[in-house]
């Protein structure tokens, strides 16, 4: 894929961004660790550095993505297996099934995984979606009639689920959306 010069505009801002938000990091920490400040204001610390994390959340997304668009991305293959990848630290997405082993880059799928699911419950108003992984299928469910064209990727409303549309495609994966489900396939192995 050519280099676009806009991807590498994206990729030079997602880097330059990265020392001012670093000092937000620095100084909410900092004052947090100091446990003077009254309640409220420890409060209002703490949710800077939440979202600070946030932020740097999604410049890594949007940095995956222009290196992915660029055709400089070069995913660090690791062994792993697909029931492993699907469980999330977000108390909203579970995983169940029998997964099967990959040869894959591990944290970006897990990463995509995890967006993919947490896209599903935020877009759809529900609880808990589920990924039901039967070996290198995986499928997540529900995806309501709401959700569905954001997962999918069809509607653009959702960074995390579309950086990782592209990460997994980028990996020889596939999705699908379905009647309230959608369906991940990933290969045994990324294409050479």
């Amino acid at each position: 894929m050519p280099d676009s010069g806009f991807a590498r505009l994206v990729s030079l801002a997602c880097h330059d961004l990265r020392t001012p938000l670093a000092t937000v990091t620095g100084f909410a920490k900092t004052l947090a660790r100091g446990g003077t400040l009254p309640e409220r204001e420890a409060h209002f610390v703490d949710l800077i550095d939440a979202a600070s994390g946030q932020m740097a959340a999604l410049l890594d997304l949007l940095a995956l993505a222009a290196r992915i668009e660029s055709g400089r991305w070069e995913p660090v293959l690791a062994a792993g297996d697909t029931l492993e990848l699907a469980r999330a630290d977000d108390v909203r997405v579970a995983a169940e099934g029998t997964g099967a082993p990959v040869e894959t880059d591990t944290g970006v799928v897990r990463r995509a995984l995890a967006e993919l699911g947490r896209c599903a419950a935020v877009h759809g108003g529900v609880d808990l979606v589920t990924w039901s992984v039967d070996a290198r299928t995986l499928t997540l469910a529900p995806v309501t009639a709401d959700a569905a064209p954001v997962v999918s990727g069809e509607t653009p409303r959702d960074l995390g689920a579309l950086v990782a549309r592209r990460a997994l495609e980028a990996l020889g994966g596939s999705l699908a959306a379905g009647r309230e489900a959608l369906r991940v396939t990933l290969p045994a192995q990324p294409p050479r």
